[in-house]
């Protein structure tokens, strides 16, 4: 079965996602990218068999990802993703599948047949309807140093315990530490 794995971007110390209009964000998107950390996006991104979203992450994406020079973005691009959504009906991004029904039936129907890994990139609804079910396999967070004080909480309470262990950590030159951390099976 393939492995599900959260990617989590722009997360601050303090536990916080950076949300637009909050300093924070702006501190995300002014920083230079480390070379190294977008080659190794680009090639977890590029391996994967699949890209999960809920409406919101695709509706950025979606805008963002066909006319970007990034890295990842012509793997993203080309790659199968299935957008998460009750209200759309229809996808305009390249190689996109709206999937409106059981959450966990989809996920487990993506899962199948086969190794590799899929990712699942958001949003925060997606990522805790997965955690709620133990289906989220992995968490790739990229760490910013910076305390936001205010934005959208990933572990916000809503589960009791939520124990995962680190697989490896790695800091590099723009200061963000990407952790790697593993549900225990």
């Amino acid at each position: 079965m393939r492995k599900l794995i959260a990617c989590v971007f722009n997360y601050s110390l303090d536990g916080l996602l950076a949300d637009p209009d909050t300093g924070f964000w702006d501190f995300c998107f002014s920083r230079p990218d480390d070379p190294v950390e977008i080659t190794e996006q680009a090639a977890l991104f590029d391996a994967a068999e699949a890209h999960i979203m809920g409406r919101v992450a695709y509706e950025g994406m979606s805008r963002a990802m066909p006319t970007s020079d990034r890295l990842f973005a012509p793997g993203l691009n080309a790659g199968r993703k299935f957008v998460f959504s009750t209200t759309m009906k229809t996808a305009e991004w390249n190689n996109t599948t709206v999937v409106s029904g059981d959450t966990i039936e989809e996920v487990d129907r993506i899962r199948r047949g086969g190794d590799g890994h899929v990712i699942v990139w958001g949003g925060v609804r997606m990522w805790r309807t997965l955690m709620e079910r133990d289906l989220i396999d992995e968490f790739h967070v990229d760490m910013y140093p910076y305390v936001a004080g205010r934005g959208t909480r990933l572990f916000d309470g809503f589960l009791e315990s939520y124990p995962l262990d680190l697989v490896s950590s790695t800091g590099f030159r723009s200061g963000i530490t990407l952790l790697k951390l593993r549900r225990p099976r």
